[in-house]
């Protein structure tokens, strides 16, 4: 890797960022993504759009802050579904259980390998997903992805500002939050407000550790039940 050289953290009076490395991050690809509690595959409309229908259809409030949806059959959901899979920019996942039935999406978007930024967003996450163990190992699957493998130095959480769920969700999975960027889109002919949240690369090591202890067998009792919370072993 290739650091940039400077004898001080100020030109003359002026204070300077410290230097960093300049080489770029490397691109999602379509890899499988393991864990205990299920799995992340490259979203593919053949083999999840049945699946998903199945958990999604007759629970139109799980896209309320979503940019698309709700889909009237199963029809359209698969044509969606077919076209989100061909964009690289969001990189969209499949959430498997370990049978393999697809039961949610998560994407990376917003992918500035230059600048080693990436964001994780368009989280779909069907009533038989939430709340449970695989909703979270999925975000540390995409975490230790981004920044182990990819090398990323900064990873992004946006949302509507009005989505309360949301901004409690960036916040146990130990996001921190930045602020709200007001009247940044039109979403659905209405205004939304955004709050951002980020992980940096520096912070991953502890947040890993949390996750990983909240993940570990015993932890766990029966039927899933956790032990003890994520933000208790999160700084």
């Amino acid at each position: 890797m290739t650091i940039l050289k400077a004898a001080s953290n100020s030109i003359g009076k002026y204070p300077i960022g410290d230097p960093v490395s300049v080489a770029a991050a490397d691109l999602p690809e379509p890899v499988n993504l393991v864990g205990r509690f299920g799995q992340l595959a490259k979203l593919d409309a053949d083999r999840h759009s049945a699946a998903l229908w199945e958990a999604v259809k007759g629970h139109d409030h799980i896209w309320t802050y979503m940019a698309y949806g709700p889909f009237a059959d199963d029809a359209a959901l698969s044509r969606w579904i077919r076209e989100r899979a061909e964009l690289t920019d969001p990189f969209s996942f499949a959430i498997l259980d370990h049978p393999g039935h697809a039961l949610g999406i998560a994407a990376l978007m917003a992918i500035r390998p230059s600048m080693r930024v990436i964001e994780i967003g368009n989280i779909l996450l069907s009533p038989a997903l939430q709340r449970t163990p695989l909703a979270t190992e999925i975000q540390y699957l995409l975490a230790r992805y981004v920044f182990e493998i990819l090398g990323y130095r900064r990873y992004e959480w946006k949302c509507d500002a009005l989505n309360a769920a949301s901004r409690r969700a960036a916040l146990r999975l130990g996001f921190t939050f930045e602020g709200v960027f007001r009247q940044h889109m039109i979403v659905k002919g209405r205004n939304r407000d955004t709050a951002w949240f980020a992980m940096l690369d520096s912070e991953w090591p502890q947040r890993k550790v949390a996750f990983e202890r909240w993940l570990a067998p015993d932890n766990f009792g029966d039927r899933e039940q956790q032990r003890a919370s994520l933000g208790s072993f999160t700084p």
